[in-house]
């Protein structure tokens, strides 16, 4: 993993490259939405933007490729809140429990590594690197949720209709316990507005 460090200095050389040979699809990926919420419920991200983890483990993250050996090391569910760290009880809807910073609970590493890549302003091949990297599938599953959450609506197929049967495994519940594979991640992707009790961008 540590090896790909070495090329950051080029990278954004090869970035131009392929914006610049007028291929199909230019490299710089537009935002679809709010650009600076990411499109992220109001809690989620207030709630990233004050943890410890985010304000001072992952600002020291500066590049592409060590944020993604963060995520191989780091993530081993895609629920937006840690297990056991939220109090529902008598709250109703989606008002509950919304009351600042310490509403909600403890954030998860996947939402706040999330949020990090979107800080990091990812063009199109690196979007294309995380969906199909081969040494983590949570890697890929963030790479398909930061699809999910910046682009237009109308492009979501077009990101996900070769990888709908993809077998791919991994275990998204925070605790385990719910087994999915890529595919059904994506199908739910495309099919639902809700992911684990939090709202996709519509």
């Amino acid at each position: 993993m540590d090896g790909d460090n070495e090329n950051d200095g080029n990278y954004e050389d090869e970035e131009t490259k392929t914006v610049s040979h007028g291929s199909k699809k230019s490299n710089i990926l537009p935002l679809w939405g709010n650009e600076r919420t990411m499109n992220l419920n109001a809690l989620i991200l207030t709630n990233i933007q004050s943890s410890h983890y985010f304000k001072v483990n992952l600002y020291e993250l500066k590049t592409y490729h060590e944020v993604i050996d963060e995520i191989y090391y780091k993530v081993n569910h895609l629920e937006p809140w840690e297990k056991g760290s939220r109090k529902t009880a008598g709250q109703t809807g989606m008002c509950g429990g919304v009351r600042g910073v310490g509403a909600g609970g403890i954030v998860s590493t996947a939402y706040c590594l999330l949020y990090k890549l979107f800080t990091l302003k990812l063009t199109r091949k690196q979007v294309n690197g995380l969906i199909t990297h081969p040494d983590s599938p949570y890697i890929r599953a963030l790479g398909f949720m930061y699809i999910r959450y910046t682009q237009p609506p109308a492009d979501l197929w077009d990101w996900y209709d070769e990888y709908l049967e993809d077998p791919e495994e991994m275990d998204v519940k925070a605790g385990g316990g719910q087994v999915m594979t890529i595919g059904n991640i994506l199908k739910n992707f495309l099919c639902k507005l809700e992911w684990f009790s939090t709202l996709f961008p519509r």
